[in-house]
């Protein structure tokens, strides 16, 4: 099961310092999350002046309780750097010019 993930951060002053806090620990999850799943892609979401707004992901599960398990996992949710996370589930069929998907 593929999902995409848009994930926007806080507006707030401190929502940048709450992001460089909780990346080291939003890596290594990410590591650990590559044992369970495909990461197919990711990085992060931009405004118009190319400043970091967020983070997106393109994620490939076995199961709709293994992604749920992640979400819990997920740092960048549990330091609150994400106030608002939007999820669908997708068909990427390709990715860097091999097919994934069907």
């Amino acid at each position: 099961m593929q999902f995409i993930i848009n994930a926007y951060d806080g507006t707030d002053a401190k929502a940048l310092d709450r992001r460089m806090a909780a990346r080291p620990e939003h890596l290594e999850n990410m590591k650990k999350v590559q044992e369970i799943a495909k990461v197919l892609c990711a990085g992060g979401l931009l405004n118009a002046e190319g400043k970091m707004i967020g983070s997106f992901l393109v994620m490939d599960f076995a199961t709709q309780e293994l992604f749920d398990k992640y979400l819990e996992s997920e740092p960048y949710i549990k330091h609150g750097v994400w106030e608002k996370v939007q999820v669908e589930r997708c068909n990427a069929v390709i990715v860097n010019n091999e097919k994934v998907g069907n």
